[in-house]
């Protein structure tokens, strides 16, 4: 669980020059997060199982410990909208509304860690150390929302397939290749496409060199920098 927030590596920090502060600051960030995984009780789930439905009350926030989350919302006219997937490490469900806006359900087998709210915030007040990790994980969504809006806004089918297969690659720290846990189904409603353009881009790009595709999950990168041209036209 530590781990997950990034509190490892204290074996040999003694070794760096300067590293008797670093070790000081990183120890109070360690105490902070062992803190707050007392306050977090584990949960599992199975395929498509929902964590959390839309209107439900939003007094809790999670982090994936293994698995693969999606985040979405089900329009009244039946189209379901993903806003995003989240990988072990990933907290979701940070809401600052009363009840949900989004469901969470498991993408396949998933691990998370529920931390409630008011327990939380009891924790960053006695605890001023966790406010720069909850500001960190604020960012970072932030960040990814960002890119959606320029992805949704900005670039045709091509390009959104390419940059969604670029920013897998890069979240799951992959370099050759990737197994993608979510359907072709899930990865359409992700980038607001039909599951029929999602294939057809998916097939050009193998027909093209610039990517294997062995099975309907395994992505195998071949010309990485003719994908990273369309990501960025």
């Amino acid at each position: 669980m530590l781990n997950q927030f990034g509190a490892g590596g204290f074996t040999d920090a003694f070794d760096r020059p300067g590293a008797a502060e670093a070790v000081v600051a990183q120890s109070g960030q360690l105490e902070a997060l062992v803190a707050l995984e007392r306050i977090g009780s584990r949960r599992s789930f199975t395929r498509d199982e929902e964590i959390y439905a839309e209107g439900d009350p939003s007094d809790c926030w999670y982090q994936v410990i293994s698995g693969t989350v999606r985040i979405c919302k089900l329009w009244a006219d039946g189209r379901r909208h993903i806003a995003e997937f989240c990988f072990g490490g990933d907290c979701f469900g940070l809401d600052n509304a009363r009840e949900r806006i989004y469901s969470a359900e498991a993408v396949g087998d998933a691990v998370v860690m529920r931390y409630p709210r008011r327990a939380t915030e009891r924790l960053i007040d006695e605890n001023p150390r966790l406010v720069r990790h909850v500001c960190d994980m604020t960012l970072r969504d932030l960040a990814h929302a960002q890119t959606r809006m320029l992805l949704l806004g900005r670039m045709n089918a091509a390009e959104r397939v390419v940059s969604f297969l670029l920013e897998m690659f890069e979240r799951r720290d992959a370099v050759r290749a990737l197994d993608l846990p979510m359907s072709r189904s899930d990865i359409a409603d992700y980038l607001g496409l039909t599951i029929e353009t999602v294939c057809r881009v998916l097939s050009a790009l193998k027909r093209d060199g610039m990517i294997a595709i062995p099975n309907a999950h395994r992505i195998e990168l071949r010309d990485r920098t003719a994908l990273e041209a369309i990501g960025e036209t």
